[in-house]
């Protein structure tokens, strides 16, 4: 097997990591950055880049990789976590017994290039690994552009994890979803040409929430009627999507949404190349990530893959939403 030339690292540290030879509470969290040389995809040459990152979990166990869709950043776990009902003491992802690595992703800003990819995210994760010492992850646990970034490191990266578990992420984008992302991006560059960044980001986001969530949720909590207020009609919708527009401004940065969701639609990873075994999950409510993607993936894999199908009215998003469901799905992909 021919690996693909692995990411340099030099020796300049930012952090509080602690060697698992030497005492270290269990489950403790441990946030730092490492600064590696990256040679991007879209690049005409070596980048150094700071990589930041958060370890939570016991000192000494297997670690395993965690990385969310393009907004959530690497707080897995903890009060802020994205995840935390699914990484945490005692949880499916059960940090009594593992370590949870993760990774704020990069984007075309930090590496100075025009464009980042999932290969360039890949690249970092498995230079992390090295300069943290770690050999191998115990499994990669990616949702959403995660699964994306799972999947590339899986085929650059065989040696360096025992299992991928992929949730609602496939080997390519679906041209529609392509065509979604591409009208917010649209927006967005809009709103920076006319100087009104943060309405148009707003905006971009509004559009995106309804493409993550499914269309019986929207069914079932805004079916009212329209009220008249300000001069104009509000529908019931209306209120929600402005909500999570605002929310998203107060933490996204426009350029940074772009970035990240442009390297959504420049993924394709053959599914050939990939012989890490492989556990997928998806939800026939998504519409970003249909089903039969999923299914095409499984076929294809080179190495042993697995598909399960969660019931959800809650689309895209039934990775964050449905942790009863995925608790037991997670425990038996990453067997512990």
């Amino acid at each position: 097997m021919t690996l693909q030339p692995q990411a340099r690292c030099i020796d300049t540290r930012h952090d509080a990591f602690v060697p698992a030879t030497e005492p270290c509470p269990e489950t403790a969290a441990q946030r730092g950055s490492r600064r590696l040389t990256l040679v991007p995809k879209y690049g005409d040459g070596p980048r150094e880049v700071e990589v930041d990152y958060a370890w939570h979990g016991a000192a000494g166990a297997p670690t395993v990789i965690v990385q969310g869709g393009i907004s959530a950043d690497r707080d897995v776990s903890g009060v802020a976590g994205w995840w935390r009902e699914l990484a945490d003491e005692g949880a499916a992802i059960d940090l009594a017994r593992c370590r949870v690595l993760s990774i704020d992703w990069l984007d075309s800003g930090q590496l100075g290039v025009a464009s980042v990819s999932s290969e360039d995210q890949a690249d970092a994760l498995a230079g992390l690994l090295r300069s943290l010492g770690i050999v191998r992850a115990h499994a990669f646990v990616g949702s959403s552009y995660g699964a994306m970034v799972a999947l590339a490191f899986g085929a650059r990266y065989p040696l360096q994890v025992g299992r991928l578990v992929l949730l609602a992420g496939a080997h390519r984008p679906h041209p529609l979803s392509t065509a979604q992302r591409s009208v917010q991006r649209g927006i967005v560059r809009l709103g920076q040409a006319s100087g009104h960044v943060d309405e148009a980001l707003a905006l971009a986001r509004q559009l995106a929430i309804t493409t993550y969530r499914g269309s019986a949720e929207f069914g079932r909590r805004f079916a009212g009627a329209p009220q008249s207020r300000e001069e104009r009609f509000h529908f019931p919708v209306e209120d929600y999507l402005e909500h999570q527009g605002r929310r998203f401004v107060e933490r996204f940065d426009a350029d940074r949404f772009l970035a990240l969701s442009e390297s959504i639609d420049l993924h394709d990873v053959a599914p050939e190349q990939v012989a890490v075994p492989a556990a997928l999950i998806g939800f026939p409510s998504d519409r970003l990530v249909p089903l039969a993607d999923l299914c095409e993936l499984q076929r294809r894999l080179r190495g042993p893959a697995t598909l399960e199908v969660i019931e959800s009215p809650y689309g895209h998003d039934a990775f964050l939403k449905e942790p009863e469901q995925l608790a037991p799905l997670l425990r038996e992909a990453i067997a512990l």
